[in-house]
């Protein structure tokens, strides 16, 4: 198992929230934020928005995230906005991940029996 460092993995962490779901609805966003600027020759943007909030007096934090696009259109824009929420335990040097760092195994293996 891979020593893991004590800051935050954004490919991790991106692919944590909303259990995935944050990642695709980014790709769309994207996706057709691009397609609408290459079609209407009209700049359009995409703007992701965290806020993190300490749940109760634990080490864990609720995590806000919000996408908001803007795509061009034909006869303007269109925009959308999705905001969302996934709590996330904060580890050494403030490094956030679904589960906890010291987590125990859930399925030990059976330890070996030894022939003499």
């Amino acid at each position: 198992m891979s020593q893991k460092g004590t800051h935050t993995d954004p490919a991790e962490f991106i692919g944590d929230l909303d259990a995935g779901v944050f990642a695709e609805k980014l790709g769309r966003a994207l996706s057709d934020v691009a397609l609408g600027t290459v079609e209407n020759s009209k700049d359009g943007s995409v703007t992701v928005t965290f806020k993190v909030k300490r749940i109760a007096e634990s080490n864990q934090v609720d995590v806000s995230h919000k996408i908001h696009s803007k795509t061009a259109t034909l006869r303007g824009f269109a925009q959308e906005e999705d905001t969302t929420r996934t709590p996330m335990h904060v580890g050494r040097g403030g490094r956030m991940s679904l589960s906890p760092e010291n987590q125990g195994d859930f399925f030990p293996r059976p330890a070996r029996e030894t022939s003499e």
